[in-house]
């Protein structure tokens, strides 16, 4: 979750195809808060583990545009 912005979901697709490879669009899905200030993107992938989640979290964290990870 972030703040909503023209180059948030491009800056967490990035980091989720760093990690994960292709993402098909069936994979994403997006959601803007009430008022439209934040959004939330969620991508749906098959984990190889632990150490890959934690990568993942740790990139996403580090964008600076990331404000929360679930």
């Amino acid at each position: 979750m972030g703040r909503q912005s023209p180059t948030f979901k491009e800056v967490v697709l990035e980091v989720m195809r760093k990690h994960a490879g292709d993402i098909k669009d069936s994979q994403i899905k997006d959601r803007a808060s009430g008022k439209g200030t934040f959004v939330s993107i969620t991508v749906t992938i098959t984990a190889t583990g632990k150490p890959q989640l934690d990568a993942i979290f740790e990139d996403l964290k580090a964008t600076g545009v990331v404000q929360m990870v679930l």
